[in-house]
């Protein structure tokens, strides 16, 4: 195979792990908008489902996405999961209402989370020895680039794109001007122009190539009941401390518990399926190894913080400092280049200092900005928002390639694959944990501090200015006044999100301890 074909095959790829990247920040960028539109605040736990199913489809697709390939080949399952994503994509920017957009992000997701394994296993396929290193590395840069462009590119559409002027003036209206009218269904609708076309490309240059095939069964069985275990666990962290649900005869805590049940129950029988089956969904025996587990559970921990950086960070600068994309765009741009940055350097640290020092540096730096962060008020301004979202993103960073080569090196270079998938996995349902924690803790106290303003019909009173007390609701500076409360409310709220997830990144260290202290041999063929 010539050397050109194969560096187009590999940017293909690259460019795809690069989208999938790109989809989680960029999503976080516009969310504000989005629940101002198709809801309000005191929707939070559905709205949180937007970013949520993603990560719940994904952290299933990723594992299967691998078995796939291997079965049919990396050309097939890579071009099906661009249709898939395009097609989710478009769902995604046309929904009308938060039922109809979760919907359409799980399609999405299906697509998305198997364009970064299936990368990384052409990649592996492409190149061999020194060159697969680079090869890797490449897939790897590339999705954090993503992530680090989401919240540019969220912004500049939230800010440049408004066709309600266009839409008027050719008298289109209805439905249709619904689906184009507001700029955050662009966020979606820009997947597609670059996806179709990265299609075209990909199905060129993969014409003719075929990777070897394994003549195994996909353990679908395994896939459903880990599914149905993430999906009952994650609803029954997000229903804990809700309001009663009427048609429900159990309340929020027991249903909570009922759901928590089910989910050990499911990925019980996920590992029961998976010792009955050569090529399991799940595999218990990869956690024998001290190492392993250690990197795993590292990267769960760190991901519940990261999900806390990203979502608190937005809705601080959101709910707070009533910043808009502009400023959404330097904050959150922040944290994403710094982890960037973070995750590049690691490589080098890691040469340096080993597995466990270069962790524990990144986790101390991560736990030292949630606690400034937890110190944010109505006053802090942007740069300081920012500097801080940087610290910890840089900290994250640092984690991210030892806790990727610990995994390697315990289960050995015959199960790479499965090794990084599992990380990469785990960091993902830290993250879904992170976000379904912060939205249940957050939706309870939105939920109180709405019912305290509306007890009676004279209850706001109590929360503005004596000055303003002959005032209605509805008055302008009654708004502005309650406005002003809820965003020092806000900031209040945040303090105990940020200080929980620096006690988790705490908590981090015991598994990072358990890594060792020697320097990577294959470091450069980690994908973060």
């Amino acid at each position: 195979m010539g050397r050109g074909l194969s560096t187009t095959r590999l940017a293909v790829l690259a460019i795809g792990a690069f989208l999938s990247g790109l989809e989680l920040m960029v999503t976080a960028t516009a969310l504000p908008a989005i629940v101002v539109d198709l809801a309000d605040w005191t929707e939070l736990r559905a709205a949180s489902w937007i970013i949520n199913a993603y990560l719940l489809v994904s952290i299933v697709v990723m594992p299967l996405a691998g078995q796939l390939a291997d079965r049919h080949g990396v050309r097939r399952v890579f071009l099906w999961s661009l249709v898939v994503f395009v097609v989710g994509s478009v769902l995604a920017g046309r929904a009308g209402s938060l039922a109809e957009l979760v919907a359409a992000r799980v399609v999405q997701a299906a697509g998305g989370g198997a364009l970064v394994p299936v990368a990384t296993a052409a990649a592996s396929h492409l190149y061999g020895g020194v060159s697969r290193a680079r090869a890797l590395g490449a897939v790897g840069a590339l999705t954090f680039l993503g992530m680090a462009a989401g919240p540019f590119v969220g912004a500049w559409v939230l800010q440049s794109i408004h066709p309600g002027a266009l839409l008027d003036s050719v008298g289109l209206s209805g439905g249709i001007a619904a689906s184009l009218a507001a700029s955050w269904r662009y966020v979606f609708y820009l997947n597609v122009p670059i996806g179709i076309a990265l299609l075209v490309v990909g199905w060129a240059a993969t014409a003719g190539w075929e990777t070897p095939r394994r003549e195994h069964r996909v353990d679908l069985a395994g896939a459903a009941a880990l599914s149905i275990g993430l999906l009952a666990l994650l609803l029954g962290i997000t229903l804990a401390g809700g309001e009663p649900i009427p048609e429900l005869p159990l309340s929020p805590t027991a249903l909570s518990a009922l759901l928590v049940g089910v989910a050990a129950a499911a990925i019980v029988v996920a590992i029961w399926l998976g010792r009955r089956r050569p090529e399991p969904f799940l595999d218990a025996g990869w956690f024998r190894a001290p190492s392993f587990a250690s990197a795993a559970i590292l990267s769960l921990l760190t991901g519940y913080g990261f999900a806390t950086a990203i979502i608190g960070g937005a809705v601080f600068v959101d709910r707070v400092l009533y910043g808009g994309p502009d400023v959404q765009r330097i904050a959150l741009g922040s944290l994403a280049a710094a982890t960037a940055a973070g995750a590049l350097a690691s490589g080098l640290a890691l040469r340096m200092l080993g597995f466990r020092v270069t962790t524990i540096a990144g986790l101390a730096a991560a736990c030292a900005a949630l606690v400034a962060m937890s110190r944010w008020t109505p006053e802090t301004g942007i740069p300081v928002v920012a500097g801080w979202l940087a610290l910890f993103g840089l900290g994250f960073g640092l984690t991210v390639t030892p806790r990727s080569a610990a995994a390697v090196e315990a289960l050995g270079e015959r199960a790479y694959g499965a090794a990084s998938a599992t990380v990469t996995v785990a960091r993902m349902l830290g993250m879904a944990l992170g976000l379904a924690s912060l939205t249940a803790f957050g939706s309870t106290i939105i939920d109180q501090l709405w019912g305290a303003i509306r007890a009676t019909p004279d209850a706001y009173k109590a929360y503005i200015p004596a000055s303003l007390q002959d005032r209605s609701f509805n008055d302008g500076l009654v708004v502005q006044a309650l406005e002003q409360w809820a965003s020092g409310e806000a900031a209040r709220i945040l303090v105990g999100v940020f200080l929980v997830a620096a006690a988790v990144m705490a908590v981090a260290a015991v598994p990072a301890l358990a890594l060792g202290r020697g320097r990577a041999r294959v470091v450069e063929q980690v994908l973060p």
